[in-house]
């Protein structure tokens, strides 16, 4: 039975214990937030002990296996270094949520860290945690796509958050990123453009958000990518998300569609598509954390090897960098190198 303690009592942190209760092989045993209401709360909610400091809760009596690390701060990654660091210095595993920092240095902190500990260190990068992700790499892997030559991502959200100018690239798309990583690998340079939209809350009538963006990438491969992201956009009806990926090779090409509820195999010398709807019953993105954090408790059980976790601190550090260097791409108005 794997003990776990959630740090950061907010919407995430609550989504990650509504998935831990699910489980019968594992208990939460610890709760954590700096404002105590959130934290007695959470307690009440699923029968744990409340802490109102990581320090604290270290040097409780509390048995704990692993911890998730749910904290937010600017950009959605602003406060994921300090406690991610306390808790790896405790000597606890952490699943921690992206990004896994806005700041790279940090970044690389947090994964050295871990692999100085021999810990477990994963990231929710929950949409490459699905049955049809898994059955689209099962193809790339057995090569049903040829040569790889492709690659496109579109993520739009509606999203009128203005709080800083990269908040859109650094706290929505390293999904986006992961998981055209995990299909196609490393991503050697970037080429990026940038639009604020229009707001009529500012007093030049544009957004302090870069909203929207298109990243150019060649991967360490030779596989061509683009990424278009929005906060400006929707889908129909204008009240959700709008997630298309798209792998093209010599021989076929998929289509994974709003990250796991329609998954389209296309052969390219035939009109014989396959189409697979809500495989392994996910409806729709909010099932994709059942799915990580799953796997996340699953390894940690079976006491898997900190390299072998799957969507690592390492494969997050890396989707990051790929963010920096568009920003960097725009900001220079050059091709950039990752790393």
């Amino acid at each position: 039975m794997l003990q776990v303690a959630i740090v950061g009592m907010g919407n995430i942190g609550n989504t990650h214990a509504r998935e831990y209760v699910k489980r019968d092989d594992c208990k939460i045993v610890a709760v954590c937030d700096i404002i105590p209401e959130k934290a007695d709360k959470a307690a009440k909610d699923y029968d744990a002990q409340a802490f109102y400091s990581i320090e604290g809760m270290l040097a409780s009596e509390v048995k704990i296996d692993a911890a998730s690390m749910a904290t937010k701060g600017e950009e959605n990654g602003g406060d994921h270094y300090t406690p991610t660091m306390e808790l790896l210095r405790g000597g606890l595993p952490v699943l921690g949520e992206k990004p896994i920092s806005n700041s790279i240095p940090e970044a690389r902190e947090m994964v050295a860290l871990a692999k100085e500990k021999g810990l477990r260190y994963g990231i929710d990068l929950n949409h490459r945690f699905t049955p049809a992700a898994a059955l689209a790499k099962q193809w790339v892997d057995d090569g049903k796509l040829g040569e790889l030559n492709m690659i496109n991502m579109t993520m739009w959200i509606n999203n009128p958050s203005d709080s800083s100018p990269w908040f859109h690239i650094r706290a929505l798309h390293p999904h986006s990123i992961d998981v055209m990583r995990y299909f196609c690998g490393d991503v050697k340079r970037v080429c990026a453009f940038f639009k604020r939209g229009p707001s009529d809350k500012q007093p030049d009538g544009r957004r302090v958000c870069w909203s929207n963006m298109q990243v150019n990438m060649q991967f360490e491969s030779g596989v061509v990518g683009n990424l278009r992201g929005s906060y400006d956009a929707t889908g129909p009806g204008g009240n959700y998300g709008l997630e298309t990926l798209e792998v093209v090779g010599t021989d076929a090409r998929f289509i994974l569609e709003e990250a796991c509820e329609r998954l389209t195999f296309s052969p390219r010398r035939s009109r014989e598509n396959v189409t697979y709807d809500h495989l392994g019953g996910m409806l729709a993105f909010g099932d994709t954390f059942g799915s990580r954090i799953g796997r996340w408790v699953e390894q940690s059980v079976a006491d898997a090897a900190p390299e072998d976790i799957e969507g690592s601190g390492e494969e997050a550090l890396k989707a990051q960098m790929v963010i920096e260097a568009a920003v960097e791409s725009w900001q220079t108005g050059t091709v950039v190198e990752v790393g």
